[in-house]
């Protein structure tokens, strides 16, 4: 089933069930892709790869305004916006630790033979294009910082 199709059945599953954090979430996503879908030059067709980098964005933005309402003593708000980022988290790929990364970007950088940490630019290119969707852009260019200083 498409990923788009899974959402559609999932909002109806989640309203059903009366999961409104759930059912808050995913219509999200659902306004997301039809804004996507709509945008100008668009040809109004989404694809699984698309989806996933919207539902990424939307998951990123979650868990920074967690953190905003966390800094300013509002907590109830932070947690509403994690169990939501938690809802999201389902129609991503399976994200790899931080070992598996390390090990990825290990072969990455004798791959390119990057040795100093001027050649970051190289490997984060090749990472960010083998990683996308399995790991976060921030602890990608953490662990390739902390590779090429050795």
């Amino acid at each position: 089933m498409a990923l788009e199709q899974q959402i559609q059945s999932d909002i109806i599953a989640a309203m059903k069930a009366k999961e409104t954090t759930r059912l808050a979430a995913i219509r999200g996503i659902k306004a997301a892709i039809l804004l996507a879908k709509t945008a100008e030059g668009g040809n109004g067709e989404i694809s699984d790869a698309e989806i996933v980098k919207i539902i990424q964005k939307l998951v990123k933005q979650r868990k920074e305004s967690a953190e905003i309402y966390t800094q300013q003593n509002r907590p109830e708000l932070a947690e509403n916006e994690l169990a939501e980022a938690t809802a999201m988290e389902v129609y991503l790929p399976k994200q790899l630790d931080e070992a598996e990364v390390e090990a990825i970007l290990s072969g990455i950088i004798s791959e390119i033979g990057a040795s100093q940490p001027s050649d970051m630019g190289k490997v984060m290119g090749v990472a960010t294009k083998r990683l996308a969707g399995q790991a976060d852009g921030k602890l990608i260019s953490t662990l390739v910082k902390k590779l090429l200083a050795r």
